[in-house]
């Protein structure tokens, strides 16, 4: 019976309220899509640097060749096969920990497999390089990606070594946009999730004074406190649980239109979040959602329903 009366008396506060309920939902549905983007985000930065950097190597360019900048290179010739033996030799020596393996690549190895691939015939820059331009170079697959400075500081120095260079590089411009494109859309997400916490109070307490007669009365005949609190405290859990779902629904059709849908397949090479990360994050937010409501409700039915 108390049950049915609270559902009742919640039935009859939504009919009264539909407007501010409706601008809960709204804010709560904007919100909540801007939180879910944020952590779509940083879930596609994770997901693509635990997967490139699984790839990612580091690449010893040996001196070329001719003219180099490098004092490394001050004879001006490419290393023998024998000092390229002897070099990674010590990569094995010193770098055992770090380095996983190693690969050496010719020149015309380079020429025929990456350089002509990206740039065919060997144009670039209004030039046609050959095999002879390019550099022996040792790719070094390390255990740990992060340890990139220690193989650097290793190698640098040594004789027929030009340059040392990590494939990260690429890619850590690319995160640096994401991440700060993500910490943007947690701080619009921050801030509308506290015009929802306002709006949410706001509703209440408005639907609670419109009721103040009727509570009054229901505390004179021995109502207790849940009993009277609960109609309103559901009220906006209801409003804030359908703006969730429908912000969930929003980041899922995003996620299969434009990630899936267009990212995917213009860019395949790239891992992207999927509807299953959505389908992760989504009890979350929802969650999250209603206790925000029920902690709103709470706070401003303290004014109005006093003990």
């Amino acid at each position: 019976m108390r049950m049915r009366f609270i559902l009742s008396e919640t039935w009859t506060s939504l009919k009264r309220n539909v407007p501010m309920i409706l601008s809960v939902m709204l804010v709560t549905f904007i919100s909540f899509v801007f939180i879910g983007a944020a952590v779509l985000t940083q879930a596609q930065i994770v997901k693509a640097k635990g997967d490139w950097y699984d790839k990612v190597e580091v690449v010893v360019w040996l001196c070329p060749d001719g003219t180099s900048q490098s004092a490394n290179c001050a004879s001006g010739v490419s290393p023998t096969a024998s000092e390229i033996n002897e070099l990674q030799q010590t990569i094995r020596d010193e770098l055992s920990d770090v380095v996983e393996d190693i690969t050496y690549v010719s020149k015309q190895e380079f020429y025929d497999d990456t350089f002509t691939q990206q740039y065919p015939n060997g144009e670039y820059q209004g030039r046609t390089l050959t095999a002879d331009d390019m550099q022996d170079s040792l790719w070094l697959k390390l255990s740990d990606p992060e340890k990139y400075q220690i193989v650097s500081e290793v190698l640098s120095s040594r004789d027929g070594v030009e340059e040392v260079t990590d494939q990260r590089q690429i890619f850590e411009p690319v995160f640096a946009v994401l991440n700060r494109a993500t910490a943007v859309t947690i701080g619009l997400a921050a801030v509308m999730v506290l015009v929802a916490i306002m709006l949410t109070g706001t509703t209440i307490r408005m639907s609670a004074a419109s009721r103040r007669t009727e509570t009054e009365i229901m505390r004179l005949v021995g109502a207790s406190n849940w009993t009277i609190r609960m109609p309103f405290v559901l009220e906006g859990v209801l409003a804030s649980l359908v703006g969730s779902v429908l912000s969930c629904l929003m980041l899922s059709v995003i996620v299969r239109v434009f990630v899936e849908g267009w990212l995917a397949e213009s860019i395949s090479w790239i891992p992207y979040v999927n509807q299953m990360t959505v389908l992760m994050i989504s009890p979350f937010l929802i969650l999250g959602a209603i206790l925000l409501s029920i902690i709103a409700s709470t706070v401003s039915l303290r004014r109005y329903l006093k003990t």
